[in-house]
């Protein structure tokens, strides 16, 4: 007696069910976008053929790979937020450890101070003789705070001021500007300031540097407007730089002089050819291996001084 057709539906389901568990078939290539520029390009394709990117390993690819834990938009400014607070909760706990409840009290300026032995131990920058026998101090600084107050103000110029540099710079120099200006900056202060100091506000200097490099001699009223802004937060900063004692207004300049350099050197807009794309990748993945290398260095140290 045949099976209704119902039934012998569902058998042939189950059948089809059954036979891709332990069978799979290959699924068909489907043509990709560029990473870097959005042109359709094809299934085996390794480059682009409208900007040169190379559709596996460049910068875009992989902040492409990367999209669906970070943000669409400004993934290395998020990144680096990401890093300064990882870094500042870490320090927190170990300072909380070491001293046994030191970052809780101290008032409003020293509320979740970290300890100065922690930040030593971590990577602060220190004064030259000793920063030329551990140069991966210059960048692991960067990512260092002291505490609760300086983290937040630090992240909030840089969630201000970020976004727009990486949107006009594109990520892969945007990441570059951030790390030579911060390293630039702990250069100056450690030939002239002496003491030992952490803080992204070398970098974020760097930045308000590079965005008056791109309003000079723009007449629109954008530019104008931006630039007047920025001048502002110079003045204040300068002002607080004198008030409060401990500041490192040398990294402060050092990372302004320089990001107004290199801002005056780069062209202000996105990579326009193959040339300008591969630079601007090779500068953003030299950037990121310097900072992976320098937190190498900070876990061995760390590890060999506990």
């Amino acid at each position: 007696m045949p099976l209704p057709v119902r039934w012998r539906y569902k058998l042939d389901r189950w059948r089809s069910q059954a036979a891709a568990v332990f069978h799979s078939e290959p699924k068909p290539s489907r043509p990709r976008l560029c990473p870097a520029c959005g042109t359709l390009v094809g299934a085996t394709a390794n480059k682009c053929h409208m900007c040169g990117a190379n559709v596996n390993y460049s910068f875009a690819a992989a902040s492409r790979s990367l999209s669906r834990w970070m943000p669409q938009t400004s993934p290395v400014t998020y990144a680096m937020l990401a890093i300064c607070c990882v870094m500042y909760i870490l320090s927190f706990i170990i300072t909380m450890k070491v001293t046994g409840g030191e970052g809780l009290g101290g008032g409003l300026m020293g509320l979740g101070g970290i300890s100065t032995r922690v930040n030593l131990r971590l990577g602060a920058s220190l004064p030259w003789v000793y920063n030329i026998e551990q140069p991966w101090r210059l960048i692991t600084a960067i990512f260092l705070h002291g505490g609760l107050l300086h983290i937040g103000f630090n992240m909030w110029v840089l969630m201000d001021i970020g976004p727009m540099v990486e949107e006009l710079y594109g990520s892969a120099r945007y990441l570059f500007l951030f790390v030579v200006t911060g390293l630039c900056g702990y250069i100056v202060s450690s030939f002239f300031g002496g003491a030992p100091s952490v803080g992204a506000s070398g970098a974020l200097l760097g930045l308000v540097g590079v965005l008056l490099a791109a309003t000079t001699g723009r007449k629109n009223l954008a530019a104008q407007a931006l630039r007047s802004a920025l001048i502002r937060w110079l003045v204040y900063i300068a002002i607080l730089g004198l008030l409060f004692r401990g500041t490192d207004n040398f990294a402060h300049l050092g990372g302004l002089a320089s990001g107004y350099l290199l801002g005056r050197l780069m062209p202000d807009r996105a990579p326009a050819d193959v040339r300008e794309r591969r630079r601007a990748d090779l500068l953003g993945w030299a950037a990121g291996f310097a900072v992976a290398v320098s937190f190498g260095f900070m876990v061995f140290n760390y590890l060999q001084n506990t």
